[in-house]
């Protein structure tokens, strides 16, 4: 049975002192009720350690934004897979449209992303999906199965397993926009479809694949309630405690 997940994605947001507070209200709102997912917060490096120190990881997962596609060495401002694990952090986002947009990450720095932070334990949060020249030229269903094999199909069915899917419409980051709920189930059946062809029925049915693009309370419950979608990875919203259990909530 694959998980619900809300995973919040900070970006580059919050001092050290305000991610503090606003990790500590989390937990505290997570651990005064039973929710039905898993819940994750994915933090600037600055905050790894200190965040681990605050919470609660029974009740609420860490992660990290990025991971460099090498281990160690002379890579002046990057931080490695193993460097994030051993601040108590256990998940890790890659490949996020953003990471890709501005910073050119591409397919094989992607592999080289996942097999380091798979390797140093941690559990990606991969992302995939379309800018919206490919949603309005028809070619979407395409460009993210391409983005699942390009970056993805070397692993063993066991290390595929491992990871968590997160389809993000470009087109519907921080525009206000949001894919309807019948378009993100649409492709999400399509994504469970690709990897279902590729490592069987039993490993897509058992991959949570999140929807990330403009995920409010207002909208979540509806998403959710879709069959393909297992929960959300939140931008904006993560960033106040009451929006982010809003959508928690929602399942």
């Amino acid at each position: 049975m694959r998980k619900n997940i809300v995973a919040g994605n900070w970006k580059m947001n919050t001092t050290l002192p305000e991610g503090l507070k606003l990790a500590d209200e989390v937990n505290a709102a997570l651990a005064a009720e039973k929710h039905n997912c898993d819940v994750i917060i994915c933090v600037p490096f600055t905050h790894l350690a200190p965040v681990a120190a605050v919470i609660d990881q029974n009740v609420l997962g860490l992660g990290a934004e990025n991971c460099a596609d090498h281990t160690s060495g002379a890579y002046t401002g990057e931080v490695s897979a193993p460097m994030v694990a051993s601040t108590g952090a256990t998940y890790v986002i890659l490949g996020h449209s953003e990471r890709r947009q501005y910073y050119g990450e591409t397919a094989a720095t992607l592999r080289e992303k996942v097999d380091l932070a798979l390797a140093a334990g941690l559990t990606p949060i991969f992302c995939i999906g379309e800018v919206l020249a490919e949603r309005e030229n028809g070619t979407y269903n395409d460009v993210v199965k391409a983005q699942v094999e390009d970056a993805l199909f070397h692993l063993s069915a066991e290390d595929f397993g491992k990871l968590i899917l997160a389809y993000e419409p470009v087109w519907a980051i921080g525009t206000g926009k949001t894919a309807t709920a019948d378009q993100a189930e649409d492709m999400h059946a399509h994504i469970r479809g690709v990897i279902a062809a590729k490592y069987g029925e039993q490993v897509a049915q058992d991959t949570s694949i999140l929807y990330g693009g403009s995920c409010k309370p207002s909208n979540a419950a509806e998403l959710f309630a879709k069959p393909d979608v297992d929960g959300g990875l939140i931008g904006g919203a993560s960033l106040k405690c009451a929006d982010f259990m809003g959508i928690v909530k929602a399942f």
